[in-house]
């Protein structure tokens, strides 16, 4: 299998990701030390009139955002429409020319040339942002998915903290530092293309694309696009608040480390550098915590995180020692400074478990016929929340907010906002309680969990243990379940909220219900349908010895009703083992749910998942031979 990889740094060694992860390493690196040598060249080089040193930074910054919000509809449609490689390819020859271009504005100092040659960057970022996105699912599985944008979100932050550094240590030289930018900047262009060469073919998804040249028609269209799978579209909006929440902090880090820190500009360097590794640690540390998987459990926990470590930091602000201006050494000698990086730095780790597993999702979620114009929408939405970013950190500023005090109200809006999102997709939530569940109550170790279809309709059937069997299958799974089950679980308490939350089916005996009867077996029918994953627990109730029993007929009606649809489910048998005897299972001796550490802290549990088995073969008792013998398999 082409997932059999141990970890995702083995990617590097794979030539479908090796190349892509180079290409787009040497772009971002490009793009940073470009526009900081040039930032740095007209704030204390050049004297230009009609560029005023305090305005540098933000002008080129806004003339780079601009193209996003102008071509990213265009650039869209143009990733889905051709094959992606050429386009890669194409995009990097214009990043040669462009810093051929550039290379003169350095050696010239022509500040004019320079700034269009920030918009053409821009624009090459423009083009190059969707075909990334949207080659990554062509050239991964969904286990490598997470890793994959892992790779690449810890090497973009790499990439612009080398670039960063590299083009302020390089325009600084005397007398030689305009000609090594302009030939660092081309010398990256150059090994982009190069590595660009290697990428191997990722066809066109949608190759009768007729695209549409007007950019505001499209833009619209391209948000409805995205608009139309409501899970998708509020993950954009939450990776887009996460720039909009990194850029009030990577805006703010200049002021922070001078007017709060008292540090030279080496220390707004160090708050660079820890900002950027915790991002990339938090990036990589994704297929660690999802066992290789698309989890988006995680993005609750890196949303608590952001929040918690921004007010921790602006609590930390308090106990620092009156000082003077000092350097990086001296600030590094200070405690008290130690827990403002450490703050820092779990808050970009926590940034990093935020974005990277709603990235994937997207990415898996999205239609392939239009996945690259949903990542288009995602940078136009970027570009707007940076936008808004700024404008809001400027006002605040403007009304007698004080650097920290801004850092904590982002620490609440951001509070504010992740809860919204949550409940808006409750997945996330529900997901977040599978994987706590899952990793700190239990040890919980899932085997053959490639059986489980990543897409179309598919029965899950698993034998019932406990209380808690939904939130496990919930864990194994990549994809959402819709639960069928007994209609009194829904009446324990926080169980109960939870799996109303999670739109369980409730069914009750037909002889005492049989209205609520015949309404689950309509929406089970629906679920199928509409091409998701259905799960039935046979026994129609929990286990009270520990045994298997009987299975019943309910699952050959489900079948029998999918077939009348036109849909061909086929149905995965399951075993829970180990759970009989746990807190949240019945026991011989009494109920469920009392003494909480009979079996200790972390006790071991597992799911062995069987080969998928055809609709038509999907019988009660051969069906319950082959639970009991995953089950014997421990």
């Amino acid at each position: 299998m082409r997932d059999s990889h141990s970890n995702q740094f083995a990617l590097l060694r794979q030539r479908r990701f090796a190349p892509f992860f180079w290409t787009q390493f040497a772009g971002a690196a490009n793009d940073n030390l470009f526009k900081f040598a040039f930032t740095v060249m007209v704030t204390y080089q050049l004297s230009v009139s009609w560029l005023q040193p305090s305005m540098a930074g933000l002008v080129i910054g806004a003339l780079f955002i601009l193209p996003f919000l102008l071509f990213s509809a265009t650039s869209g449609q143009l990733a889905d429409k051709f094959e992606k490689t050429a386009i890669i390819r194409f995009v990097k020859n214009l990043e040669i020319a462009i810093m051929l271009l550039a290379g003169a504005g350095f050696m010239a100092g022509h500040a004019a040339l320079l700034l269009a040659c920030v918009f053409l960057m821009g624009l090459h970022s423009t083009l190059f942002g969707p075909v990334k996105f949207a080659y990554l699912p062509q050239a991964l599985s969904e286990r490598e998915l997470t890793g994959g944008n892992g790779m690449v979100e810890m090497g973009t932050f790499v990439a612009i903290l080398l670039g960063n550094v590299a083009g302020g240590l390089l325009v600084a030289m005397p007398g030689i530092g305009h000609t090594a930018v302009a030939l660092a900047c081309l010398g990256l262009a150059l090994a982009g293309r190069l590595a660009a060469q290697f990428i191997p073919k990722a066809p066109a998804t949608d190759p009768g694309l007729v695209v549409n040249w007007n950019p505001v028609s499209e833009t619209w269209r391209n948000l409805k696009l995205a608009h139309g799978n409501i899970v998708v579209f509020r993950s954009l909006l939450g990776i887009s608040w996460m720039w909009f929440f990194g850029a009030v902090f990577l805006s703010q880090f200049p002021s922070f480390a001078k007017d709060v820190l008292h540090g030279d500009a080496q220390v707004a360097s160090a708050l660079l550098v820890v900002f950027s590794i915790g991002i990339g640690v938090g990036s990589l540390l994704c297929e660690v915590f999802s066992r290789r998987h698309v989890e988006i459990g995680l993005v609750p926990l890196g949303a608590i995180g952001m929040s918690v470590c921004a007010a921790e930091l602006f609590l930390s602000t308090y106990h620092l020692p009156p000082v003077a201006v000092i350097g990086l050494r001296e600030f590094l000698s200070h405690h008290a400074y130690w827990r403002v990086m450490l703050d820092l730095f779990l808050l970009s780790l926590s940034a990093g478990l935020f974005s990277v597993p709603m990235y994937a999702l997207i990415q898996m979620r999205s239609q392939p016929t239009h996945r690259a114009r949903i990542i288009a929408a995602n940078n136009i939405l970027n570009a707007l929340f940076m936008i808004v970013s700024a404008l809001l950190a400027g006002a605040l500023l403007a009304a007698g907010f004080t650097v920290p005090q801004i850092f904590l109200f982002t620490a609440i809006a951001n509070a504010v906002v992740a809860f919204y999102i949550f409940l808006l997709v409750p997945e996330y939530l529900l997901r977040c309680v599978a994987w706590v569940l899952s990793r700190c109550v239990y040890r919980f170790k899932v085997r053959g969990d490639e059986h489980i279809p990543t897409q179309g309709a598919a029965i899950l059937a698993c034998n019932h243990v406990s209380f808690v069997d939904a939130v496990l299958l919930m864990a194994a799974s990549p994809r959402p379940i819709y639960f069928l089950m007994d209609h009194r679980i829904f009446r324990v308490p926080v169980l109960g909220w939870l799996f109303r939350l999670a739109k369980a089916i409730p069914v009750a005996p037909q002889k005492d219900d049989p209205a609520t009867y015949d309404a689950a077996f309509e929406r089970a029918a629906q679920v199928l349908k509409e091409g998701d994953l259905l799960a039935i627990f046979p026994e129609g109730g929990i286990t009270r010895d520990g045994q298997l029993q009987p299975f019943k007929g309910g699952i050959m009606k489900i079948v029998e009703r999918a077939q009348a649809d036109g849909v061909q489910a086929p149905v995965v048998p399951m075993a829970l083992t180990h759970l009989w005897g746990s807190y949240f299972s019945r026991i011989e001796q009494g109920g469920a749910m009392v003494r909480p550490f009979r079996r200790g802290l972390w006790s071991r549990v597992g799911l062995n998942v069987g080969q998928p088995v055809a609709a038509a073969q999907a019988q009660p008792e051969p069906l319950r031979a082959q639970v009991a013998g995953l089950l014997a398999m421990g």
